[in-house]
């Protein structure tokens, strides 16, 4: 596998444990402070993604598979997230034509 050779090759645990923290803090912060739809979507994604690079560090480092199962699953969920997210973000800009997430609130009625 070729994470196996990575560890090997002397990276440790801890560089991919702070590399998806700091991902993920990214997109936290880019879920909180962003108003553009579409940027949400892709901090949402990066989130999922600095999720599954820890995932995938540990299930080698502790040599399971567990962790790589799960990420198989994760990615199957962002691609329908991403794929139902688009598409109502289009059909939002064909009626309102913004992408601005805080027009959503004005829309509840």
């Amino acid at each position: 596998m070729v994470l196996a050779s990575i560890f090997e090759s002397g990276v440790s645990i801890q560089f991919y444990i702070v590399l998806s923290t700091i991902l993920f803090a990214i997109g936290a912060i880019g879920v909180l402070v962003r108003r553009n739809m579409i940027i949400l979507l892709m901090c949402i994604e990066l989130m999922l993604n600095a999720v599954n690079l820890l995932l995938v560090a540990f299930s080698t480092y502790f040599g399971k598979a567990d962790g790589q199962l799960f990420v198989f699953f994760i990615m199957v969920v962002a691609a329908a997230e991403a794929t139902v997210g688009l598409s109502i973000l289009v059909m939002a800009y064909r009626n309102i034509r913004t992408t601005d997430v805080s027009i959503f609130n004005k829309q509840k009625g």
